[in-house]
């Protein structure tokens, strides 16, 4: 097997978070052993299945697809895979409910989550609103808030073990008397640091947010209602929020659990730090992500997706992640004995922008929300027709009868949902392509990581037009390095400034096409930012958020 070709800048990223070290601090690990390292280790979940004979062919295969940055699969995957931890899973949901005991077990829980890496999402919904008795005590509730700076606290401590920072996700519903609270927390920048926050919205408040209707306010705790507010008027808080600070962002509750395909199991409530994974309480999943820069061929001038290359990818990165669920340590039983019972996967992509960029298509265009869907829906389609074959080996996942899915004519899949839309940050990286589906953020990157190290790239398909067209020159280079943007260096051809667009070049309104592009073939959720200009207006923040509920997306940063 062919040594990785990896770019400084992914061996710099490899040395400080992946690579094994001595008790030291030395690297003792080389970028090609860590990707044997972790598919011996994925493919030993063969044995599970009597398929010994085979077991040296899917080994091959999947450090195949790693090795030539194909498919990777999730941060937890790549460091602790073969390891003592072997904590293989990135997204976990925990349940906080409305006792002191169940709200510091959630504390310790999640600890144990960031230190292998791990990222936690909460709904706090269930906890009394501020000032609510405690007959217990015969004190008073501190509300959903405080407790969150808890497990703030608890995950600045933990910093996951010193290889990701730890990261949360805080849901609080709608109709909790807090909301308030809940929205404007983080306009003070110094709270909450560790956290995403979004607010549960469901169909009836933005029914009645149309209709300047008043809306109930409930206590989680007794079920009584507490007061009654404008809709809109709250509604048009988290805009100014949102505008003022970037949070809260918003999860549509009740589309997340139309597509629930376990809905007698329970409902979700909650989801991973950057909202792409809706899981019940006590349930993980593990990413991957295809490399859609890698999938192409040239056919004459022009690039064409390689669909054979595709396809295969996609069949081997859903047995890699389904052999991923049992080679799993799990930090907690519960944890385990649900994640096992719908076997979660999700398998998204990177390199979109690159693919975009190579295929001669400019990110924000009909063509390009075309080939959203196309790649997206054979992905959809392929991975479903591979957790089915996998369901013929294997069997299908054991929450299967009580599913969706069981009826006639239905599927019988290895797993509960199998795609995902990640933002693959570090991922792409380490795969020199773009990240998840988003546009490039600059042509000329300066990306910081752990203990401040600066990582500096522009984009080597930017570099390759340049010379080609005969523009690459010291002042073009010089401008690169101080504009995000390349639209006012008018020495670039104007085609060429077309194509690389970049995330503040393209209006809010197209990021949320894109997202809801990729969200009609996404089992779970979609991972994507929409950027505003520093000149953005209260009113196109609304436009966007009502933009994303009508579009189709399961929520909105």
């Amino acid at each position: 097997m062919s040594r990785p070709r990896l770019s400084q800048n992914a061996l710099t990223v490899l040395r400080k978070r992946y690579l094994k070290k001595d008790a030291h601090g030395r690297v003792v690990e080389s970028p090609s052993a860590l990707f044997a390292r972790v598919a011996h280790s994925i493919a030993s979940a063969e044995r599970l299945y009597g398929n010994r004979k085979n077991l040296a062919a899917v080994q091959r295969q999947f450090l195949g697809m790693m090795t030539q940055l194909e498919f990777l699969p999730n941060s937890p995957t790549l460091m602790n895979a073969g390891r003592e931890s072997q904590q293989l899973a990135a997204c976990f949901v925990l349940p906080v409910n409305d006792s002191l005991e169940s709200i510091f077990d959630a504390v310790k829980q999640t600890a144990l989550i960031h230190q292998s890496g791990g990222g936690t999402g909460f709904n706090y919904s269930f906890l009394r609103p501020q000032n609510d008795p405690v007959l217990s005590t015969s004190g008073v509730a501190s509300g959903p808030v405080s407790f969150m700076r808890v497990f703030n606290m608890a995950t600045e401590v933990i910093k996951q073990g010193g290889t990701r920072r730890g990261a949360n996700m805080g849901i609080l519903r709608v109709d909790h008397p807090d909301i308030e609270e809940f929205i404007t927390i983080k306009q003070n920048p110094h709270e909450l640091t560790n956290f995403n926050l979004s607010v549960g919205l469901t169909d009836a408040f933005l029914q009645a947010v149309a209709k300047n209707r008043l809306f109930t306010l409930t206590n989680p705790h007794t079920g009584r209602p507490i007061r009654r507010v404008r809709a809109a008027r709250l509604f048009d808080q988290m805009v100014h929020s949102a505008w003022k600070s970037g949070e809260p962002g918003l999860l549509f509750l009740d589309r997340i659990n139309r597509d629930n395909p376990t809905p007698k199991v329970g409902i979700l409530e909650a989801t991973n730090p950057c909202g792409e994974q809706p899981l019940l309480p006590y349930e993980s999943c593990n990413l991957g992500s295809v490399n859609l820069a890698r999938m192409t061929r040239p056919q004459g001038k022009r690039v064409l997706l390689d669909e054979d290359h595709l396809v295969r990818t996609i069949q081997g990165a859903v047995r890699f992640l389904d052999n991923v669920i049992d080679m799993n340590c799990y930090p907690l039983p519960e944890i385990e004995q649900l994640t096992q019972s719908n076997r979660k996967i999700g398998l998204g992509v990177m390199g979109f922008a690159d693919l975009l960029i190579q295929m001669g298509i400019p990110y924000d265009s009909p063509e390009a929300l075309q080939t959203a869907r196309r790649v997206m829906k054979q992905i959809q389609e392929i991975s479903w027709a591979s957790s089915e074959a996998l369901a013929r080996e294997r069997g299908v996942f054991p929450n299967f009868p009580t599913s969706i899915y069981n009826h006639p004519g239905g599927r019988r899949p290895r797993n509960a949902t199998t795609t995902t839309i990640a933002p693959t940050g570090t991922l792409s990286i380490l795969a020199r392509c773009s990240s998840g589906i988003e546009p490039l953020y600059a042509v000329h990157t300066v990306r910081t990581v752990m203990d401040q190290t600066r990582l500096r790239e522009i984009h080597p398909e930017f570099i390759r037009l340049a010379r080609r067209h005969k523009f690459w020159n010291r002042k073009v280079q010089k401008n690169l390095s101080v504009q995000g943007s390349i639209q006012d260096i008018r020495e670039i051809p104007e085609e060429i400034r077309r194509l690389f667009v970049t995330a503040h070049d393209i209006r809010p309104e197209w990021h949320v096409r894109m997202q809801a592009a990729f969200q009609e073939y996404t089992d779970n959720a979609v991972s994507k930012t929409v950027n505003f200009p520093e000149k953005a207006t209260r009113a196109g923040v609304r436009r966007v958020f009502l933009q994303a509920y009508h579009a189709g997306c399961k929520g909105i940063t």
